[in-house]
């Protein structure tokens, strides 16, 4: 079977390779992440012009017509650079919600500022007691003088803070935990009755816990169909889970290649650590964690584009195999790069503190491994 990339991939792939070596270099993103906006409009506005925003959506859409796979090749970049700039909530959930539950003026209205850097948004799903179950939501949107009056709050809103239009995942009939009777919609984040209070993660990224107060909406701020919208949602999360992961795989190659360096030169009684074998063989540890974790992303990425559906199982394992691996991946850095390994002065830490953040989002390895589990008994 051929995994080389198309033309057009590695093209895709050298753009940003090169993006990330000479214009984002450690002390670039340092002083990005520092400042007030924790991003640089003028990096989003370069995403733009080289078409990174425009991968993933159709061309009729005014994308470019891309796959998972061109997808997971930006991700995969992006995290060997440790991207701060709002790529996966605005272009992969934000963008993937719009362009599958969108209708056509709403896809129109929406994508085009997206694809041209006009336009930052959010999904907005995470609630105070619902931790990895998406479709625990109190949240609701009541049917009030022809449209929809909500309320509620969302937690740990990836990009809340620089938003300026958010997708909300509310209840319009049911109980709590059902699956049915959750809706999406399009709300504008500077709307009266919304309120925010953002905040930094670990890992740089800027979140927000959003407030809804009696926010009026119109008939046409509903995204899909009322009541169905965690079909949907399965089909964007299953995308931003291959996503992740090659993000994480991005990560965890250039954990090992900057740890496989640093053993070169860091000396000890006289010569390289590199040369000891009990380090020899921890540094091959990590190198078969990386190759497990990349050849399982193959596999998702072959199965997804046959039948998205068929990946399921493949996917949970992903996400298991992925938190698993890269916590052997960067202890091993960290500890190898002795007491450096931790300072924020380093690069290694945060690329650890990304890992971790990663394995959190839409569910860590014990999560998904209980799904796994009960997929493979259920076949």
């Amino acid at each position: 079977m051929n995994f080389d990339y198309t033309e057009e991939q590695q093209m895709v792939r050298d753009s940003i390779a090169r993006f990330v070596q000479d214009d984002y270099d450690w002390d670039t993103r340092r002083a990005i992440v520092d400042g007030d906006d924790g991003m640089s409009r003028d990096n989003w506005n370069t995403f733009a012009e080289l078409g990174w925003l425009s991968i993933p959506f159709s061309e009729a859409d005014g994308g470019f017509g891309g796959n998972i796979v061109d997808l997971s090749v930006v991700m995969e970049e992006m995290g060997k650079g440790l991207v701060v700039e709002p790529f996966f909530p605005t272009v992969v959930l934000f963008g993937g919600l719009v362009s599958r539950a969108g209708d056509e003026a709403q896809r129109g209205a929406v994508l085009e500022n997206l694809i041209s850097g006009q336009t930052l948004g959010a999904f907005a799903y995470v609630e105070r007691q619902s931790r990895f179950e998406i479709s625990d939501c109190k949240t609701t949107a009541t049917a009030s003088d022809g449209g929809f009056t909500l309320n509620g709050e969302k937690v740990v809103v990836f990009n809340g803070e620089h938003a300026s239009q958010l997708v909300v995942l509310a209840r319009t009939s049911g109980e709590q935990f059902d699956r049915d009777g959750l809706s999406l919609f399009l709300v504008d984040a500077n709307a009266a009755g919304v309120s925010k209070v953002a905040y930094p993660m670990m890992d740089a990224q800027r979140v927000a816990n959003i407030t809804f107060d009696n926010v009026q909406l119109s008939a046409d701020a509903l995204l899909g169909t009322e009541g169905g919208a965690m079909d949907v949602v399965d089909q964007v999360v299953r995308e931003a889970l291959i996503a992740l992961a090659a993000e994480a795989v991005g990560i965890m190659g250039t954990l090992n290649a900057k740890t496989l360096e640093y053993t070169k030169t860091r000396e000890q009684f006289g010569t390289a650590i590199g040369s000891f074998q009990a380090l020899q063989h921890r540094m091959v540890d990590t190198m078969m964690a990386y190759e497990q974790a990349k050849s399982l992303l193959f596999k998702a990425l072959c199965e997804y584009k046959i039948e998205p559906e068929s990946a399921d199982t493949t996917i949970h394992a992903l996400k298991v195999l992925i938190d698993r691996n890269s916590k052997l991946i960067y202890g091993e850095a960290i500890q190898l790069h002795g007491g450096m390994g931790i300072t924020d002065e380093l690069d290694i830490g945060h690329y650890a503190k990304r890992l971790m953040m990663i394995n959190a989002t839409f569910g860590d390895g014990t999560f998904h491994r209980s799904e796994f589990i009960d997929q493979a008994y259920a076949a």
